[in-house]
C-alpha cells in the first residue's frame, strides 16, 4: 500500500521558501447540520505549512480553530454536514479521501495533541498500553518492540521513572505527567505534522512553560512541523514562527509572528494585543473588544468583524477577500495600507517580543 507510506523527512524548511508545502489549505469551508439547517461554520480557509515549521492558530473561542484542526484529521462531530476545498498534505487531498487512506494517515503521518489529556486517554488501560498500542497498529511491531519504543519515548518527553510509569494508569499521573503521555502517544509513530488544541491550558505555569519546551524541542530535533491553536499570544510568541489569526470562521491575518504582533495589519489582531493587561497602561481602563463573535446562525455580510471594530467605514460592508500585503503577509482588510494599529511595541519599543507578550 505505497499511498499509505511515510514520507521521508526532510531538513527544516521555510514557508516562504518557495518549495512545496507539506500541508495546503485551500478554500476549507466546515458546515454543520443544526435544528434550524445547515450552517457555514468556516469559509474560504487558506493556508500553508512547511515541514518543521511551527504555525499558532489564534483567535476567540467560537472563531473555528479547533474544527479546523478537528477537519484535517477528519474528526468533526456527529453533525457534521459537509466540507468544502481541499486539504492536500504530501500529495493527498485529505477532505476527499477514502476513509482507509485517512485512518493510515491519522496517527502516524499526523497526530493530534487534545486540550484535556484526561478525557483522552482511556481509564482502564495503562498509559503504556495506549501508547504501544499505537504503534503496533500502525507499524506491526511486536509486544516487546513496542514496549522498549515506548519506554524510550517516555523518556525524550521527560518522564522521570519510565519504566515504573508505564504500567500506571492515567488517574496516578499529575496533569502535566499526562499531558506528556498525551504527546508521547502522538509522537511514537513519528508524525511529519503534529496539531496541538490548547495543549496547556489546564496546567500551571512552571509545568506549561515545560511543556511549550519540549513541543519546540522535539519539533526541532525530528523536524515535525506544529500546527499549535491556541488562544493566548504569549505562547505562540514563545512557541512558533508564523502567526495566523481566526474569525469568525474566517482567516483574518497569516503573517510571521514578530510581524504580526509588532505591526498587526488587521483591528482584530490589534484588538487582541492591547486587551493583554500586561500591556496597557497602568492604573488605565483594560482595553477590550466589544461585543462578542458571532453565532454561525448569524454571520454579518462583508466584513464579519465590522460590527466591533473601531475604524469601520462605508465600504467595509462590502465582501472581504485575504489580501497579499506583502513580505510573505496575508489580512482580510481593505484599509490595512490605510490603518497604523498598535501592536505589542507600543508601550516598550526596546523589547523582546515574546517577553512582552509572555506572561508577566
Amino acid at each position: 500500500m505505497g499511498e499509505t507510506q511515510p514520507a521521508q523527512h526532510h531538513g527544516n524548511a521555510d514557508a516562504s521558501s518557495g518549495s512545496q508545502p507539506l500541508m495546503s489549505v485551500r478554500g476549507l469551508g466546515i458546515r454543520f447540520k443544526t435544528s434550524q439547517g445547515v450552517w457555514q461554520a468556516t469559509r474560504k480557509i487558506d493556508f500553508d505549512i512547511a515541514a518543521g515549521e511551527r504555525v499558532g492558530i489564534v483567535g476567540e473561542s467560537g472563531c473555528g480553530k479547533t474544527i479546523t484542526g478537528l477537519s484535517i484529521l477528519r474528526l468533526l462531530p456527529n453533525n457534521f454536514a459537509g466540507l468544502d476545498g481541499s486539504i492536500l498534505f504530501d500529495g493527498v487531498d485529505l477532505a476527499k479521501c477514502s476513509a482507509r487512506v485517512m485512518r493510515a494517515i491519522r496517527g502516524r503521518r499526523i497526530a493530534m495533541i487534545f486540550q484535556e489529556p484526561m478525557s483522552a486517554l482511556d481509564p482502564v488501560f495503562t498509559v503504556g498500553h495506549q501508547i504501544a498500542e499505537t504503534l503496533r497498529v500502525h507499524t506491526g511491531v511486536g509486544k516487546e518492540e513496542a514496549r522498549e519504543r515506548t519506554l524510550e519515548m517516555l523518556r525524550r518527553v521527560g518522564i522521570a521513572s519510565p519504566d515504573r510509569r508505564i504500567d500506571d494508569y492515567p488517574h496516578q499521573l499529575s496533569g502535566g505527567m499526562r499531558q506528556r503521555v498525551m504527546i508521547a502517544a502522538s509522537l511514537i509513530c513519528g508524525p511529519q505534522l503534529l496539531i496541538a488544541d490548547e495543549p496547556t491550558t489546564a496546567l500551571d505555569v512552571t509545568v506549561q512553560a515545560q511543556i511549550l519546551e519540549l513541543l519546540r524541542d522535539l519539533s526541532e530535533t525530528s523536524n515535525t512541523a506544529l500546527m499549535l491553536i491556541t488562544h493566548d499570544l504569549g505562547v505562540v510568541a514563545e512557541t512558533c514562527a508564523r502567526m495566523i489569526t481566526m474569525y469568525a470562521g474566517e482567516v483574518i491575518e497569516d503573517a510571521a509572528v514578530d510581524d504580526a504582533l509588532a505591526r498587526p495589519l488587521h483591528p482584530y489582531t490589534s484588538g487582541l494585543l492591547r486587551s493583554l493587561p500586561h500591556l496597557s497602561p497602568r492604573h488605565g481602563k483594560l482595553p477590550s473588544i466589544p461585543g462578542r463573535v458571532p453565532s454561525i446562525m448569524d454571520m454579518p455580510n462583508g466584513c464579519r468583524f465590522k460590527a466591533r471594530c473601531p475604524h469601520a467605514i462605508d465600504g467595509c460592508e462590502k465582501e472581504q477577500e485575504l489580501r497579499d500585503a506583502g513580505s510573505g503577509r496575508k489580512v482580510r482588510c481593505w484599509r490595512f495600507n490605510e490603518l497604523d494599529l498598535p501592536g505589542a511595541l507600543q508601550h516598550a519599543p526596546n523589547a523582546p517580543i515574546a517577553a512582552l507578550v509572555g506572561h508577566p
